[in-house]
């Protein structure tokens, strides 16, 4: 997972400028996180956009949204997508214990 994790031209630094709480910013990494794993994990796999979106009777335009961490896809749906692909329940917790360090950084 890589440094430069973006959500809708935010980056790292947007928690400075709107100052969230520990929580706020914990979700966000969480969310930041799934999608980055999701789509690490399609690619992995050789998978499409449009590959994935039909394991989920989904559309492509929705996959992408879940690989950009759009506010608008539920966690669970980037859960979902994550098992879909064959990520373990290790694999959840990594991408989980990831996110939480980040946004425990992030209070330093």
């Amino acid at each position: 997972m890589g440094n430069q994790r973006r959500i809708k031209g935010w980056n790292d630094d947007a928690r400075l400028f709107l100052s969230l709480p520990d929580s706020e910013r914990a979700y966000i990494e969480l969310r930041l996180a799934l999608a980055t794993s999701l789509r690490d994990h399609r690619k992995m796999r050789r998978m499409t956009q449009v590959e994935l979106a039909g394991m989920l009777n989904s559309s492509q335009s929705r996959v992408a949204k879940m690989e950009a961490g759009d506010p608008t896809v539920s966690l669970d749906l980037l859960i979902r997508g994550l098992l879909a692909l064959g990520a373990s329940n290790m694999d959840l917790a990594r991408v989980m214990t990831y996110a939480r360090l980040i946004a425990r950084r992030g209070r330093s």
